[in-house]
């Protein structure tokens, strides 16, 4: 892609953490142990609702499909974050780029909406439990997660298609991955246009989720406060308790990220911000729903008690 002043440009290097020079190493390390446990916590979960019949429900195969879409998102990002900390590989071509930005947005916005799923899963479970199975049968759950991923893909191919239209005149992206704003600033020509369009999206597959979610949680409370037994209300928020766990530091990380004013924070603080999406929160939904959730533990033990036996 040529820039307006001719330049030809075939490839972006990231600055990745070139402030923290002295500590990459740690960094590295650090980022590769969370890496591993994001991984194997994902495929654990994954595997067990598959062997284990007691966890073949509408709630667990849609914990599957998020563990499964969290595994991708950080396979885009977090293997060449290392290289980059180790020196190995800090430049990435023009299609990479653009590859790597549209797997990252497919899958982060399918991310918010699958958990908006699983919270309505919730919400019918407690709300209409007799209706529970009929409501969410095989067709339903499929076509919801399916729904999730078309919106994860058509504004991904909107996002990158206008991204990538731009002029670029710089090749040093102020990032650790190819994100929509720091490529963005690459550009030659203004991208105020750009910019409204990606503060509007964000605001539709933020905002949107988001109120879904609480309006579902609002009738969810409602309706377990009507449960007469102190265990049964017990019992009916701790269905749900992993669940908003995930959505509250999910959802929060990325409206701090996307719905901020453009200038608000230094390059460190948003780098720390998009740490904290792209290597913590995908470790907190195997970590949540293995150590909160007495189902899974329960799976996981009768697991290892055939393994072992």
């Amino acid at each position: 892609m040529k820039g307006e002043n001719g330049t030809l440009i075939l490839e972006f290097v990231f600055q990745g953490f070139s402030s923290f020079h002295e500590h990459q190493l740690t960094l590295f390390v650090l980022f590769l142990a969370l890496y591993i446990l994001t991984l194997a916590g994902n495929i654990i979960i994954v595997a067990i609702i598959r062997i284990d019949h007691h966890l073949h429900t509408p709630m667990y195969f849609f914990l599957s499909m998020l563990s499964t879409s969290e595994t991708v998102y950080t396979l885009v990002i977090i293997p060449k974050m290392l290289s980059n900390l180790v020196g190995m590989s800090l430049s990435i071509s023009l299609a990479g780029c653009a590859m790597q930005m549209f797997f990252f947005v497919t899958f982060g916005i399918t991310n918010c909406f699958l958990l908006t799923v699983m919270g309505y899963d919730r919400y019918v479970a407690i709300c209409n439990p007799l209706r529970y199975t009929v409501i969410m049968n095989k067709k339903v759950r499929v076509q919801l997660v399916c729904g999730a991923c078309s919106i994860g893909l058509i504004v991904a191919i909107t996002q990158v298609s206008s991204v990538f239209r731009l002029p670029f005149c710089a090749t040093k992206v102020a990032h650790f991955f190819c994100d929509i704003r720091p490529v963005m600033k690459l550009s030659c020509i203004n991208t105020t246009i750009n910019e409204i369009l990606t503060v509007i999206i964000s605001v539709l597959v933020l905002v949107t989720p988001m109120g879904l979610v609480f309006i579902s949680y609002v009738l969810i409370i409602s309706t377990i406060l009507k449960i007469a037994s102190a265990e049964g209300r017990k019992k009916a928020f701790a269905t749900c308790a992993s669940h908003l766990t995930v959505v509250i530091v999910h959802y929060g990380c990325a409206s701090i990220a996307y719905l901020k004013p453009k200038s608000e924070n230094t390059r460190d603080q948003d780098q720390l911000i998009s740490v904290t999406y792209t290597v913590i929160t995908p470790l907190l939904n195997p970590v949540v729903y293995t150590l909160r959730n007495k189902e899974v533990k329960d799976a996981l033990y009768r697991a290892i008690g055939n393994k072992l036996s």
